[in-house]
């Protein structure tokens, strides 16, 4: 593989005639991480992932691959490859052939394409569909191809927009697995375009929160499940209730509620009723409304909900230690 290479966007911005897609972002993505890019539909995430590819020409800004600036560069000298969602295989060639395909275009000889197709199958567990067609193939086996396919040019750095969107909730488990190994064992950059949080956090080195064409946050998955930077962090992560207490605003995580018999109150607790209640298996969703007017979610672990268990309407009270509040900045 090609020398592993950080990226560093510098103030870049990308407008589509008078839209603003990307507002003046910058972000440092150290060498041989995982980042995620991690928003809603419309943050400006895809239009980043495509700047950094050179799919898109930016508006202002600087784009470092390493320690060269790339504003100028074409696609095939930025040293990055792209896997897209659609994965975009040949139907009429063979597995291996459509792996080789990047080096067919370079005019390496068909043995050579071959034998490094064969090692690129190898590292996504692929060897033995090599002769058959994509037709051939599940959701997941394609994905698969697609990412050797991606790896065959020896990126320094692996963009990947929303390559498991397409596979079923069993699969992108398995997937996102796969995805981690094959990073960890490669040991190039990886930046990843999704809208799950879910999927953020199970990958990433650095998650890139966006939102409305800025990063919102940017910080370890367990940082940015922990102390959200802001209302729209917290929000979007998940799991989080926000609070104006005392002329703050805080978020409390929705498993660091304390639900008790209302009859066991101390002057340290609030008053609640429990509005609905969702069973998720391992643990349960309960919807509170405080007496103060204030709507407030909570998850208790599934065994400890049906030892002692509650219904709509029960009256509670609720609590919570001081060490789970984070302040909240306004300014995003």
């Amino acid at each position: 593989m090609s020398k592993v290479q950080a990226v560093e966007l510098a103030a870049v911005t990308k407008r589509y005639g008078d839209a603003l897609a990307v507002d003046a972002i910058s972000l440092k993505v150290p060498a041989g991480s995982y980042c995620c890019l991690l928003g809603p539909s419309g943050c400006g995430k895809s239009s980043t992932l495509r700047m950094i590819a050179g799919h898109e020409g930016i508006s202002d800004g600087d784009i470092m691959i390493g320690s060269r600036i790339v504003n100028d560069d074409p696609p095939a000298q930025r040293g990055t490859a792209m896997m897209f969602q659609n994965y975009a295989l040949f139907p009429h060639l063979s597995v291996a052939e459509n792996v080789a395909f990047s080096l067919r275009m370079k005019g390496v000889s068909r043995q050579e394409r071959l034998a490094r197709a064969a090692e690129m199958l190898a590292l996504v567990s692929m060897s033995e569909f090599a002769d058959g067609t994509p037709t051939q193939l599940s959701g997941g086996q394609q994905q698969r191809v697609a990412l050797a396919r991606a790896l065959m040019t020896e990126p320094s750095v692996l963009l990947l927009d929303e390559p498991l969107s397409a596979l079923d909730p069993f699969l992108r488990v398995r997937m996102r697995s796969e995805l981690r190994r094959i990073q960890s064992e490669l040991g190039i950059t990886f930046i990843h375009v999704t809208h799950s949080q879910e999927e953020a956090m199970a990958l990433a080195d650095l998650v890139v929160v966006m939102n409305e064409g800025r990063i919102a946050q940017a910080a370890p998955p367990r940082e940015v499940y922990n102390a959200p930077r802001t209302p729209f962090v917290a929000r979007f992560i998940g799991g989080h209730n926000i609070i104006e207490d005392a002329g703050r605003t805080i978020t409390l995580r929705a498993d660091d509620i304390d639900i008790i018999p209302e009859g066991e109150a101390t002057d340290r607790h609030r008053r609640a009723t429990v509005s609905d209640i969702e069973y998720r298996g391992p643990d349960v969703r309960l919807g509170l409304e405080t007496d103060a007017g204030a709507s407030l979610i909570a998850v208790m672990g599934e065994r400890a909900f049906f030892d002692r268990p509650l219904a709509p309407g029960a009256a509670v009270a609720i609590g919570w230690h001081p060490d789970a509040v984070h302040e909240l900045s306004l300014d995003g």
